[in-house]
């Protein structure tokens, strides 16, 4: 695979500066034999499958709305594709528009982040990306858009983004503000010996007093384990899990907490990207990576006074991705 890994923001003010971007790089897409997707709203898809006209037929369409319905699980699924179409010597051409709207800020950060990571993911993939971003987001959203993506399309053209970001510098200011501490009623167990098949039976007797279906709580258990497990290697006693419901951060959520007072060392990884084959199973990158799928959202904060991991699983009626 020779062609180069691109990253593209799009701002647009309107319909016009929108197909002027949009339609050359999906137009480059199509003459080149790449697999061209586009992952946009109904009024976008309605716009560009009139500028392309027949050649519309050729673009794979997909509703924005699922797509982007979990950070890290899409992320998987786009860099699987990415990674298949290089295999048989083709590029993933994508056009995504990100669904910013009526999201909780803990969510629009992690989705910032994912743009940031997406930098390292797909580097060796030859994936063309182009990301639009409308005027009227909110100015936060879209001044992160110009920190996590290297170039800004302006109509055909393509120039280097001078507000770019290094990907894992942006990820760590997504950490840098303190988590909020747990609420005075949070469920607090501290972990000396961990016996993993009782700890398993304890948080799911926590969790079935609360609304969070069965087959989040599998997810659940099966995270609880991994970042206990994580506690252990990396981390120094005592150990501390703590358990609640959290309502007042835009979403409903479940809410599991471990806690150490160690430093997780660099090589343990926060799980931000995933992980290639031959390193699944080492240092806990490919854990904490599958943990990031399991719940969500994940938050992580190590520093001198210890490490905390703190897993949330939304709640029926949140809205959220589960």
């Amino acid at each position: 695979m020779s062609a180069t890994f691109t990253h593209r923001v799009l701002p647009y003010d309107g319909v016009n500066e929108f197909l002027d971007g949009a339609v050359p790089f999906l137009g480059e897409g199509l003459e080149s034999g790449d697999r061209v997707q586009v992952v946009c709203g109904l009024g976008l898809e309605v716009l560009l499958r009139d500028a392309l006209g027949t050649d519309a037929e050729r673009v794979e369409f997909t509703d924005a709305a699922r797509w982007y319905a979990h950070p890290s699980r899409t992320l998987a699924d786009c860099l699987s594709d990415a990674e298949a179409m290089a295999g048989e010597g083709r590029r993933l051409r994508l056009l995504g528009e990100p669904v910013w709207a009526r999201r909780a800020p803990l969510e629009v950060l992690e989705w910032q982040r994912i743009e940031a990571i997406s930098n390292i993911a797909f580097r060796d993939t030859g994936a063309a990306i182009m990301c639009p971003y409308a005027a009227t987001l909110p100015p936060g959203v879209v001044a992160a858009g110009r920190r996590t993506h290297p170039e800004t399309a302006r109509g055909a053209r393509t120039v280097r983004n001078p507000g770019f970001v290094d990907p894992r510098a942006f990820s760590d200011r997504c950490d840098r503000e303190p988590l909020p501490p747990p609420p005075a009623h949070a469920d607090e167990l501290k972990i000396d010996r961990p016996d993993l098949y009782w700890l398993r039976a304890y948080v799911a007797e926590y969790a079935r007093r609360t609304p969070l279906p069965d087959e989040d709580m599998q997810r659940l258990l099966v995270a609880v384990t991994e970042i206990i497990t994580n506690a252990e290697r990396h981390g120094a006693p005592p150990i501390v899990l703590r358990m609640w419901t959290d309502v007042a951060h835009g979403a409903p959520a479940f809410v599991c907490e471990v806690a150490d007072s160690g430093r997780w060392p660099p090589d343990a990884g926060h799980g931000l990207v995933p992980p290639r084959r031959d390193e699944a199973g080492t240092c806990g990158r490919f854990g904490l990576w599958a943990v990031r799928l399991l719940c969500t959202l994940v938050q992580i904060r190590t520093g001198p006074a210890g490490t905390v991991v703190r897993l949330r699983l939304a709640l029926p009626g949140s809205g959220d991705g589960g």
